[in-house]
C-alpha cells in the first residue's frame, strides 16, 4: 500500500545489467535520456558479458570514470561478485574495490561464500574489509539465487553473519529477486527482505515471475513478490539507497542456474523498462 507521505529523497540507481550487451557509453546515454540518476555497474559472471581481471586495471577504470562524467550519471554502488572464500578472492577482489573506488562508489556488492568455503571467507574478509576501508568503500554482502548452500541463505543468516563479523565496513546488500529462486516456496522474499533491512548498506530491488522455464525477471510490481511491502520499508529509510536490478537478458533455469538469451534486448525495450522502474519507485522515493 502506497502511503500519503512526502516523497523522500533516496540515492536510487539503475543496475546496468539492464544492458547486457551495450557498451557501457551507449548504456549510459540511454539511462541518462530515461531520467536516470545513478548507475550501478554491473560485472557478475552469468550476468553480464564475459570479462576478465584486465578489466578492472587502472586505464579501464580512467576511461569508465570518464564515460561517467560525460554522462552525468554517477555511481554510488557497483556490482562484482565472486565467491570470497576462493583462494584468489583477496588479490581479485582488491582490484575490483580499486576499480570500484575510482568510479566514485562507495558500496562494492559481492556475495559472501558458499558453506563449503567459510573457513576461508572468515580468513580473506579481515583484510578485505581494511582495503574496503582505506578505499572508502563498504562491502555489501549478497545473498545468491542459485539455490546452493551459501554463508547468507536468508536475512537471519545474513544479520547473524554481519553481528558475528563485528567489521563496520562489511555490511549487507539484501536481494528479494534472488530468495525467490534460491528457496523457492520456503521463504516469503518480501518479508525477508524487510527483515534484513537493519543489517543492509545497500538493497537490490529485483521482481520475478516464474513459469514452467524458470524465473524471468521483470519491472517491480509486476511479479511474484510484494515490492509495494518492501517499498514501504524502504521509504522510512532514506539513508538506505538501493538500485533496481532488472537483467532483461538473463533468466533463471528451473534449478536456480542462470542462462543469457543469446542477442541483447532491444534498447526501445530496455528504455520502456527503466522508465516503468523509474515511476514505480517513485511513487514512494523522490
Amino acid at each position: 500500500m502506497v502511503l500519503d507521505r512526502v516523497p523522500a529523497v533516496t540515492v536510487v540507481s539503475i543496475s546496468a545489467a539492464s544492458y547486457d550487451g551495450y557498451e557501457f557509453p551507449r548504456a549510459l546515454d540511454s539511462m541518462a535520456c530515461c531520467g536516470v540518476r545513478h548507475v550501478e555497474p554491473a560485472f557478475i559472471v552469468g550476468y553480464t558479458e564475459p570479462f576478465d581481471e584486465a578489466t578492472f586495471g587502472a586505464a579501464s577504470a580512467r576511461q569508465h570514470r570518464a564515460w561517467l562524467d560525460a554522462s552525468g550519471l554517477r555511481c554510488h554502488a557497483m556490482s562484482s561478485h565472486i565467491d570470497l572464500g576462493r583462494a584468489d578472492a583477496l588479490a581479485v577482489f582488491a582490484g575490483r574495490m580499486e576499480f570500484a573506488a575510482a568510479l566514485g562508489a562507495q558500496v562494492i556488492n559481492t556475495n559472501a561464500a558458499a558453506r563449503e568455503n567459510e573457513a576461508r571467507f572468515m580468513a580473506n574478509i579481515g583484510p578485505l574489509a581494511d582495503r574496503a576501508a582505506a578505499l572508502g568503500l563498504t562491502i555489501g554482502l549478497e545473498n545468491p539465487g542459485n539455490g546452493e548452500d551459501n554463508l547468507i541463505n536468508d536475512a537471519a543468516e545474513g544479520l547473524a553473519l554481519i553481528d558475528r563479523l563485528g567489521l563496520p565496513s562489511v555490511r549487507l546488500n539484501y536481494d528479494p529477486g534472488n530468495t525467490v529462486s534460491h528457496r523457492p516456496g520456503r521463504i516469503d522474499a518480501a518479508a525477508d527482505a524487510v527483515r534484513a533491512l537493519p543489517g543492509c548498506v545497500h538493497f537490490h530491488l529485483k521482481d520475478v515471475r516464474q513459469d514452467a522455464s524458470g524465473w524471468h525477471f521483470v519491472v517491480p510490481g509486476q511479479g511474484g513478490i510484494n515490492c509495494g511491502a518492501i517499498m514501504d520499508a524502504l521509504a522510512v529509510r532514506p539513508d538506505l539507497p538501493f538500485a533496481v536490478e532488472l537483467p532483461l537478458r538473463m533468466r533463471r533455469l528451473p534449478d536456480a542456474q542462470p542462462v543469457r538469451a543469446s542477442e541483447p534486448v532491444p534498447l526501445p525495450v530496455i528504455e520502456a523498462a527503466v522508465r516503468d522502474c523509474l515511476a514505480y519507485v517513485r511513487r514512494w522515493v523522490a
